[in-house]
């Protein structure tokens, strides 16, 4: 990873409170954040005991519901 120059926003007592990035190293970290968290969620619904349906059998029941 590149590393970026830090800019920093401080409060009157000099206390970080926020830092400055460049649009681009902002978009990549929400990137990359979005991508682990897709990760993290394909892990746990590959851990849960999961049923198959046939499509046909889905579409019917999903048609009967739709008729109610």
């Amino acid at each position: 990873m590149k590393v970026t120059k830090k800019q920093y926003i401080t409060d009157d007592e000099g206390n970080k409170v926020a830092v400055i990035l460049p649009i681009k190293k902002y978009e990549k970290m929400l990137e990359d954040l979005e991508m682990k968290e897709d990760v993290a969620l394909y892990d746990k619904a590959k851990k849960r005991k999961q049923s198959f349906v046939d499509a046909e059998d889905a579409f019917q029941e999903i048609e009967e519901k739709r008729q109610k």
